[in-house]
């Protein structure tokens, strides 16, 4: 079975670094938790993180001090996509080398394109610009019939509004994918803090894919989840009902 999660390049490399700590703790889960069963297979879509932030920051910096619009338009956009791109590149080749003799194929660049996966984990990055690695994690999901991605990120669960602007805003447990639309809108906007991708929701309901968003340094917590075990998280999905695992 091959599960796949998008793990959020905060995760991997926040703005002070990457951050090795966690990574040798999550190398050692997964490798505990691949080698229990030898048909399981992972792959982790790696997001941006802090150099995709600091990168898209200075060149949004760059347009103000020649006085132009810091952002918006097609061509803009695209250029501030490009730097999110390079960095998850970045970010997916360091996780990748983490793995070691686990993850012996090269990094995915393209999920529509020709893959090779003979190891136990495939790592995979960015791909083009009008969406974020999270329409790349479904888009594999869907050619290696995973029915659930698991999304990895600094929060522990979805909200009704954003709990930094809102302190009326509360955790949701569960959420059909036309609620969840309607919270985060039909249009990407690079380096958008959102919990999943508009562009990518809209595909993962069509795909009728579920979503667990969860914290990705919480590491026993992604455990459970992987094993259908309790977990704390928001699963976006329509047939909520029938969840693999169950909300704590």
């Amino acid at each position: 079975m091959t599960y796949v999660l998008s793990l959020g390049g905060s995760i991997v490399a926040p703005p002070e670094g990457p951050d090795t700590d966690f990574m040798l703790r999550f190398r050692a889960s997964l490798e505990t938790w691949l080698r229990t069963d030898p048909s399981r297979r992972i792959i982790l879509v790696i997001g941006g993180g802090g150099p995709a932030r600091a990168y898209q920051n200075a060149l949004r910096e760059f347009w103000r001090q020649k006085g132009e619009e810091p952002s918006g338009g097609a061509l803009r956009d695209a250029d501030l996509d490009w730097l999110g791109i390079a960095a998850t590149k970045i970010n997916a080749q360091f996780v990748k080398a983490t793995m070691g003799e686990l993850c012996l194929d090269e990094v995915v660049t393209d999920p529509s394109g020709p893959i090779v996966f003979t190891g136990r984990v495939l790592v995979a990055s960015g791909w083009k610009p009008g969406f974020s690695s999270d329409y790349d994690a479904v888009l594999l999901a869907e050619r290696f019939n995973a029915t659930t991605l698991l999304n990895l990120s600094n929060i522990a669960k979805v909200y009704t509004a954003d709990p930094k602007l809102d302190p009326t805003a509360q955790p949701i447990d569960e959420i059909s994918w036309e609620e969840f639309r309607g919270m985060v809108g039909s249009v990407w906007k690079p380096g958008a803090n959102l919990p999943f991708d508009p562009i990518a929701s809209a595909r993962a309901q069509a795909s009728k894919i579920k979503v667990i968003c969860a914290a990705g340094r919480n590491i026993p917590n992604t455990i459970a989840i992987l094993e259908g075990r309790p977990f704390e998280g928001s699963t976006i999905g329509d047939n909520s009902t029938e969840r693999s695992a169950r909300s704590r």
